[in-house]
């Protein structure tokens, strides 16, 4: 019996079916990665001379707390230090890079909400989800249509430019302030998040709205109604996910001069301060964890 299956195991196997195209690409895949590791600049041995060593040690030496750099380890002098490091820049870096990113997930989040719909074939279309008694004309497909590949082609420019190029350009059309900030992340995400609402929309289970639509209700009253409230948790998934981005890239755009977290981590990594440096970046990964619960929370209210 056992000697039956395996054959019927073997005959299963012989005759499944193969994918030509999978198996060359698999194929291309490992030769790239074969040769971007033999041709490459970067070797592994590197990473074990005497002087990437001498480098781990300094920069663990450095990230002590500088009272506690070559004596041995105190939490009360720990706790006097992070104090006094964290008593006036904490609160506002903190302040800072969340109002940079609230600011700009809250104007992607609705900008997205209406390109998404305007993108999406099953909406943007003569008769959305259910045919009309007659068939639109073409000029009516045509302009639909139209509607639809310029709203996609506005959410893949807005997402091709990265976050650090927008502000570059919104620097010089606004500014020094937060604002160029705000605006480069909101565009970069609201480019994003359509392009993720619009397929949400286009995959949803049309029952609800077909039936609105027999119904006589209009596309702005099936929008409403039926898209928004029936994919809300997957568009918040989204949403919180970028938003969390934006935290991290409020982060990043501080390099640039924008007061955030990251305009402090330049600020101690200029003067050497490691140790406040690695404190700040730490401080980031908090904000992204409350961000995290924050997400979860609000999705399991929703639910």
């Amino acid at each position: 019996m056992d000697a039956a299956r395996d054959a019927a195991i073997a005959d299963l196997r012989r005759r499944r079916p193969r994918n030509r195209f999978a198996r060359v690409s698999a194929g291309v895949l490992v030769a790239l990665v074969v040769y971007a590791w033999g041709s490459g600049t970067f070797h592994l041995d590197y990473l074990f001379t005497e002087r990437s060593q001498q480098n781990v040690q300094r920069f663990l030496n450095d990230v002590r707390p500088y009272p506690l750099q070559g004596r041995a380890w105190s939490w009360d002098v720990y706790a006097d230090w992070l104090g006094s490091v964290f008593a006036g820049a904490a609160p506002r870096a903190v302040f800072s890079t969340l109002a940079l990113s609230v600011a700009a997930i809250v104007l992607a989040g609705a900008a997205a909400a209406v390109i998404g719909l305007v993108a999406a074939q099953n909406v943007a279309t003569p008769e959305p989800f259910v045919a009309g008694a007659h068939p639109p004309s073409w000029g009516s497909r045509l302009a639909w249509g139209a509607l639809v590949v310029l709203s996609r082609l506005s959410l893949i420019f807005m997402r091709a430019i990265p976050e650090y190029v927008w502000a570059f350009l919104l620097l010089t059309l606004l500014g020094v302030g937060a604002w160029p900030a705000v605006v480069a992340l909101a565009i970069h995400n609201a480019g994003i998040l359509g392009k993720l609402y619009a397929e949400i929309a286009e995959n949803m289970d049309p029952a609800a709205p077909r039936a609105l639509r027999a119904l006589g209700a209009r596309r702005a009253q099936i929008a409403f109604i039926a898209v928004f409230p029936h994919n809300l948790g997957r568009y918040l998934l989204y949403f919180f996910y970028r938003w969390e981005t934006c935290m991290r890239e409020a982060t990043v755009l501080g390099l640039l001069g924008f007061v955030s977290l990251g305009w402090y981590i330049q600020q101690a990594r200029a003067g050497a301060r490691y140790d406040d440096m690695v404190h700040f970046v730490l401080l980031g990964s908090l904000l992204i964890l409350i961000g995290d619960l924050v997400s979860s929370w609000a999705r399991r209210f929703v639910r």
